[in-house]
């Protein structure tokens, strides 16, 4: 591991900035001993399986992003979509990238990261949240909800058209957080095209909506682009924040962490519970990915209110 870190350090200082083309971190840079002594979450049995492993070190390294917790087949599938979208031959020649180009690792980090959502794209999960709002909401004075690990602007968008029409838009503060600067940059500026809006209008119908979704949006004067209303956007807090390694920063009465969750392992996903435990209020929403099982410790502190969906409220 130490051979590991010395060569990605050295990256990092521009030791090699005189050969670009220099070689990944390959598999002498972490011996079988090191391996076995620091207890590494995974043992790669392949040639890819290790390059995989040095790619989520380098990351992590590199850039204080954790994916070395994630299920392992997630992130080998997004990975090798990556991959053959630019052309690379192996893992390592996205690694040795990654290092030298800030472009290749912005799009490493946005395909390891949740997969961007549309407006009412998931008609189940809006119906969910129509039942749940006002429960959920209408007794607290200043509600906060944490969309952990938000698929983008789209979907904090469709947060606040639910909450103005369940008559809460006004004094409920939506907490949007994302991975990265330039993720956080990309959904303060978002904006639709008029044609999409046109699209998403069918989604908004099928999930339940009544009217025009058009009534929430502001048209540029070209009328080629729509923005959320100030009304509605200016109830969104967006900030960059990394679920994997920060600490409550929070009291919440609605998480909606249920796109967050997938594709964390079994440690990590413990950890992140632990976290939406500490964050939410008594009384307050949590929507997941899936039902609570034995292993889950903080489960004992919530029942479920719309079963079998893995939506709870707190208890204890």
């Amino acid at each position: 591991m130490t051979s590991l870190l010395t060569s990605i350090r050295a990256a990092l200082r521009g030791v090699e900035a005189s050969a670009p083309d220099a070689a990944p971190l390959t598999a002498p840079a972490l011996a079988p001993a090191a391996v076995a002594g620091n207890g590494r979450r995974h043992s790669p049995s392949s040639v890819e399986e290790l390059e995989l492993e040095l790619l989520l070190e380098a990351l992590f390294q590199c850039h204080g992003y954790d994916f070395r917790g994630y299920e392992r087949e997630a992130v080998k599938r997004k990975i090798h979509a990556l991959r053959a979208q630019l052309g690379l031959a192996t893992i390592s020649e996205l690694q040795s990238q990654m290092l030298h180009d800030a472009d290749i690792y912005d799009a490493l980090l946005r395909a390891l990261y949740v997969t961007p959502a549309l407006m009412f794209d998931n008609a189940e999960e809006v119906s969910l949240l129509r039942m749940s709002l006002g429960v959920s909401l209408h007794g607290a004075a200043l509600p906060r909800v944490w969309l952990a690990d938000c698929a983008g602007a789209q979907q904090a968008w469709t947060l606040a058209i639910l909450l103005e029409q369940e008559q809460l838009g006004a004094r409920t503060e939506i907490y949007a957080t994302v991975a990265s600067d330039a993720m956080l940059a990309e959904a303060q500026d978002a904006s639709l095209p008029m044609a999409c809006l046109t699209e998403l209008q069918g989604y908004y119908v099928r999930s339940g909506g009544v009217g025009k979704l058009l009534d929430y949006f502001e048209v540029n004067p070209e009328g080629t682009r729509a923005v959320l209303a100030p009304r509605l956007r200016q109830r969104i807090t967006w900030a960059q924040y990394n679920l994997v390694t920060d600490a409550s920063f929070n009291e919440f009465h609605m998480i909606l962490g249920q796109r967050a969750l997938p594709d964390f392992g079994p440690a990590l996903r413990r950890r992140v519970l632990q976290l939406f435990d500490d964050s939410l209020a008594p009384f307050g929403m949590l929507a997941l990915d899936r039902e609570f099982d034995q292993h889950d410790a903080v489960a004992r502190h919530y029942r479920a209110v719309l079963p079998p969906q893995p939506w709870y409220k707190r208890i204890a």
